[in-house]
């Protein structure tokens, strides 16, 4: 027979439970609003350079905000999001109604606010209970940027290329020199990819030349010759509708690593029409097999005979 704790733990669980499945429905037109955050996507969009141990600290709950393992089996506040997490969690919950000192979880920190390493089930029970406070053994990681509770994985990485932009902008009077300001991305980490593309172009304009140009004639060469011709192309192709989510600049520097790709393969001749529609081909979604597909479900379900 369950004692009183296993009881009041078990309608714990429960109640948790319908928490979830009410916040789930509250943010079925944004799903991303209901999702735990992952350490490893937030590591990989802020790339620390490095990480410092800072021993026991006392953490307030509501700035943990992902796991790095169990995001899946959590929801954004914490809750459990299936039936399976149960039984451990029960036991944490009963060890918390009996008032039994649980070992500290382990956090890392990032941005300001901390991702659960061991520990996750300790989280939620005291989340629930309405604990404001976690003692817990923490790890640094660097990071200049400082992080909202409330933010997804989408509004973290929308913040970086933002300010990746502004940089960008800044540091070579982009918008100055070609009158383009929607030279933009989906993805951190590519307009470092442009800087260098430049100083590439820069270099063979300068073979035979003994005076060094300067940055700036070298950037207007090659958004003239380079960067706008291949813009061009993914235009008129609609190369575009085949990469939903991703922008003309995200296809500019695939497009070009494919070109270096084939040239490399099969030789130094080949166009960048042809490796735009290569590209296209090979890795775009099929949009047209994709609204066949749409028109036939759309008329099957239209037109299907009455049962």
């Amino acid at each position: 027979m369950k004692n009183m704790f296993t009881i009041q733990a078990t309608e714990d669980f429960s109640k948790a439970r319908g928490r979830a499945i009410l916040s789930r429905i509250q943010h079925f037109m944004n799903t991303d609003k209901d999702k735990l955050l992952s350490f490893n996507d937030v590591k990989e969009i802020l790339k620390p350079k490095n990480q410092t141990y800072k021993g026991m600290q006392t953490v307030p709950i509501n700035l943990i905000v992902g796991s790095e393992g169990r995001y899946r089996d959590f929801n954004k506040y914490f809750l459990p999001k299936s039936d399976h997490l149960k039984s451990r969690w029960v036991r944490v919950d009963e060890a918390h109604i009996r008032s039994i000192v649980l070992p500290p979880i382990q956090l890392y920190e990032i941005g300001g606010v901390y991702f659960v390493r061991d520990g996750n089930h300790r989280v939620s029970v005291a989340r629930s209970q309405g604990v404001e406070m976690i003692d817990a053994e923490v790890i640094s990681l660097s990071s200049e940027i400082a992080i909202d509770p409330s933010m997804t994985t989408d509004d973290l990485r929308d913040l970086i290329i933002g300010l990746e932009k502004k940089a960008f902008y800044e540091k070579t009077e982009f918008g100055k020199y070609t009158n383009c300001y929607d030279l933009d991305f989906s993805m951190p980490g590519r307009y470092d990819v442009i800087y260098n593309h430049i100083l590439v172009h820069k270099y063979y304009l300068n073979q035979g030349i003994p005076k060094e140009i300067p940055f700036s004639d070298a950037l207007i060469s090659w958004y003239n010759h380079v960067y706008e011709p291949i813009i061009k192309i993914i235009k008129d192709e609609r190369l575009y509708l085949n990469f939903p989510g991703r922008t003309p600049g995200d296809l500019y520097v695939w497009i070009v690593k494919h070109w270096d790709f084939l040239k490399k393969k099969y030789g130094i001749y080949y166009s960048i029409p042809d490796a735009a529609r290569d590209f296209s081909q090979k890795y775009g979604k099929n949009r047209v097999k994709f609204l066949q597909f749409m028109t036939a479900l759309f008329h099957k379900l239209i037109y299907r005979s009455p049962s």
